[in-house]
């Protein structure tokens, strides 16, 4: 009877210690993906305020550079696919073109010097500037969010109870187009 009793109190014991871990492993893993879920939204926030400066520095530099109708056209339509992608991995990729169609307008504005003089063109080159810096640090945030959650789930035991709770790797990182890596040639 009494080592019966011992057994049976090492089994609860044991089946304690066990549900503790695993209540522990997805706590942590529940606040590791709260996490990568806030820090997505910090970037979703940013992303937005730059869509929503967008129109109008278009407007600013449409009544300087009314020729470069592709150029506005592309802004408008990366803005636009931006705007109506839902998932974080469509947001990132829409992202990425709205980036390029970006980077080839303020290239117009170079083109146009009355236009760099113009107040109002200053004014959303500096806020949009600044929102960009905003969406690096953002996103800079977000990946550590997701490589944190993703490693939590890859170390031993919680890889072996991660599955079975239902957490799985999140791959939506934001990384460098290959093209961003080349340095631009200046030339005099």
């Amino acid at each position: 009877m009494k080592t019966g009793l011992i057994i049976m109190g090492v089994l609860v014991l044991l089946a304690l210690l066990v549900g503790g871990k695993v209540a522990g492993v997805n706590n942590e893993l529940v606040t590791l993906q709260e996490s990568v879920k806030a820090s997505w939204a910090q970037v979703d926030v940013a992303l937005q305020r730059r869509a929503d400066l967008i129109p109008n520095l278009v407007e600013t530099v449409k009544g300087f550079a009314s020729q470069e109708k592709q150029i506005m056209e592309s802004v408008a339509n990366a803005r636009s696919a931006l705007l109506n992608a839902r998932t974080p991995g469509e947001k990132i990729q829409a992202n990425q073109g709205l980036d390029g169609a970006i980077g080839r307008l303020l290239m117009v504005a170079e083109n146009y010097p009355n236009l760099k003089s113009n107040e109002n063109f200053m004014r959303l080159q500096d806020e949009l500037a600044g929102t960009e810096n905003r969406i690096a640090v953002e996103r800079r945030k977000y990946n550590e969010a997701v490589q944190k959650y993703n490693t939590t789930i890859k170390l031993f035991p919680n890889n072996m109870m991660a599955g079975m709770l239902g957490f799985q790797q999140n791959d939506d990182y934001f990384k460098t187009e290959p093209g961003a890596r080349t340095a631009p040639k200046v030339k005099f």
